[in-house]
């Protein structure tokens, strides 16, 4: 029965990862590799189940959780996957000129009609220098536009570089040269007696 489970499982997850937004090319042609202490499948759910130190990559996108679910839709099509840990950490580079994107919460929630990830409590998400704190982020994973919400205990925080960081080109500063000045003379004026 194990290995009969074990390549379903395998194509599971694959059709786990499949419809997440490619950003590059060359992470839709990578293998997946999958580490986890157990792997569960209900096919009558549709619903698969990761659990024990998962570590799931294809290409440039890495997925690190506690647990990982999947659930399927009726033709293997994944509808969502929820990640969570302490935290449930995702990267992936999304196109060739930016850096790798880097986000983290206690869970990870990714719906494949949007290609939109959640990332709830703690949430946390770098790139290129610029970074967001909050409740609950929300990552358009297509646009790259992120909304985020806090709450009484955690206020939303960005910090977004100027533009010359984002490109990756460093900014100089160069001092303004003083303009020379010729001494001048102030007339010295004699004490009249009064």
């Amino acid at each position: 029965m194990a290995r009969i489970l074990l390549p379903l499982v395998s194509a599971l997850l694959v059709a786990t990862l499949a419809p997440i937004a490619y950003a590059l090319d060359s992470d839709r042609d990578a293998p997946v590799h999958l580490e986890a202490d157990h792997a569960t499948y209900n096919q009558q759910t549709g619903v698969t189940v990761y659990t024990g130190n998962v570590i799931v990559t294809q290409g440039t996108i890495r997925l690190e959780a506690d647990s990982v679910i999947a659930n399927l839709d009726a033709n293997r099509t994944i509808k969502n996957v929820t990640a969570t840990g302490k935290p449930a950490r995702f990267q992936q580079k999304v196109s060739p000129d930016k850096g790798v994107v880097y986000g983290d919460g206690d869970q990870l929630y990714y719906d494949a009609t949007t290609s939109q990830l959640t990332l709830t409590g703690h949430a946390h998400l770098t790139q290129d220098g610029s970074s967001f704190n909050g409740n609950t982020l929300r990552y358009g994973m297509k646009q790259g536009d992120i909304e985020g919400n806090g709450n009484t205990q955690q206020r939303v925080q960005m910090v977004i570089p100027p533009s010359a960081t984002r490109s990756g080109t460093p900014t100089k500063l160069t001092p303004t040269p003083k303009p020379a000045v010729a001494p001048t003379t102030v007339p010295q004026t004699t004490p009249q007696p009064k």
